[in-house]
């Protein structure tokens, strides 16, 4: 989940505040932390991902989430990372610029590795532009999520996956799970979109999971 613009028109009911922040619908969908519930910051300037939108994510990855490393770009709440580490990734970084998600991501990671009985002190959480970040020599991930402001989607794709050619050449079956919204298609060069989950109408939430195209 990401920060958004205060026009994008979603997602779910928010419920008391806390500190600026709102306790909201969206919990963690599956593995050992299921069910703890995750804020967002304060305002409708927030579109999470649907908790069923990520149980189908997850179903369709399966197998490759436990002992992965993941990245979580435009993290938001940091919903796709925190629910790949409840179902068993073994760790992972979140990538958001704005502070006061940050903040927000990091209360949700807090309580996250409580549920899991896990050091948080081993993950990551940059705040940073995703278009300049690099992981750490040898820290290359086998997922990467990216969940980019809808309207900055056309702008910034070409970019990050010019980026994720070289980032991840040495990962080829790395996965890439990008959510942009039904009217959307990307065909990065290089990339095979895998799979297509979510809505078909425009607006809806998607994702699409990609791979670097195999060599004959």
């Amino acid at each position: 989940m990401r920060a958004r613009s205060a026009s994008a028109d979603r997602c779910f009911t928010f419920a008391k505040p806390d500190g600026g922040f709102w306790h909201g619908s969206m919990r963690i969908s599956g593995g050992v932390a299921r069910g703890i519930p995750l804020m967002a910051p304060k305002g409708d300037a927030v579109r999470p991902a649907t908790d069923g939108l990520r149980q189908a994510v997850f179903s369709s990855l399966a197998a490759r989430v436990p002992g992965a490393r993941f990245a979580d770009l435009f993290a938001g709440s940091g919903a796709y990372g925190l629910e790949a580490l409840s179902r068993g990734a073994m760790g992972g970084e979140w990538v958001e610029q704005s502070v006061r998600a940050a903040l927000c991501l990091r209360r949700n990671l807090g309580a996250v590795c409580k549920s899991l009985g896990r050091d948080e002190r081993d993950l990551t959480v940059r705040e940073m532009d995703a278009l300049a970040w690099r992981p750490e020599a040898g820290a290359e991930p086998d997922l990467v999520f990216i969940d980019p402001p809808y309207e900055l989607i056309t702008e910034v794709a070409p970019k990050i996956f010019l980026r994720l050619t070289d980032i991840l050449a040495a990962k080829p079956d790395a996965l890439v799970v990008f959510e942009l919204p039904g009217e959307i298609t990307l065909q990065p060069p290089g990339w095979t979109c895998l799979k297509r989950l979510g809505g078909k109408g425009a607006h809806q939430p998607t994702v699409c999971i990609f791979r670097r195209e195999q060599c004959a």
